[in-house]
């Protein structure tokens, strides 16, 4: 199964940054989201950033996943 996860842009350089999700820091490619910002949410899947979320549908995901792991424990 693959799953990308809504991750917080924190730094951008050029082609590369740094996201954040839950405490856990990534370095990503940005080839595909040149129009992403610092502070905006992103899809990330396998390195690479996939789409700009809407923050209140990132918030949203990430509470969903939240969920499912407390539901599995």
């Amino acid at each position: 199964m693959c799953l990308a996860i809504p991750m917080k842009l924190l730094e951008r350089d050029e082609q590369r940054g740094t996201v954040e999700s839950g405490g856990a820091k990534r370095d990503v490619m940005l080839t595909l989201t040149p129009q992403a910002k610092t502070g905006d949410y992103v899809i990330v899947h396998a390195g690479y950033a996939l789409e700009v979320l809407d923050e209140a549908e990132a918030l949203r995901t990430l509470e969903l996943f939240r969920e499912l792991g407390e539901a599995g424990e």
